[in-house]
């Protein structure tokens, strides 16, 4: 079976997320305590996830839950790149 990418959603959810880093910047999606230094926190990337099926027409259909997990996926790619990315720009 062939994977299911809604691309509507694709392109929503990385609006959002660029939304986000421009207004409150990658620290707001790195957990604050514990022991990684540079780890995400799950729930910000839900929220960015929510908002982007939230802000769906009221016509569409759900998405499939594939397509979510590809979404999902996406976003923490995003955001491990850009993490990876400040991280060799500080010399760690």
């Amino acid at each position: 079976m062939a994977d299911i990418i809604d691309l509507s959603l694709l392109a929503d959810s990385r609006r959002y997320l660029s939304k986000l880093l421009d207004t409150r910047g990658l620290s707001y999606f790195l957990q604050k305590e514990g022991a990684r230094l540079f780890h995400l926190e799950p729930t910000k990337v839900e929220l960015v996830l929510r908002t982007a099926l939230r802000s769906r027409e009221g016509t569409l259909p759900k998405p499939h839950p594939k397509a979510i997990d590809h979404c999902r996926k996406e976003i923490r790619r995003e955001l491990i790149r850009r993490v990876a990315s400040a991280m060799l720009q500080t010399g760690l």
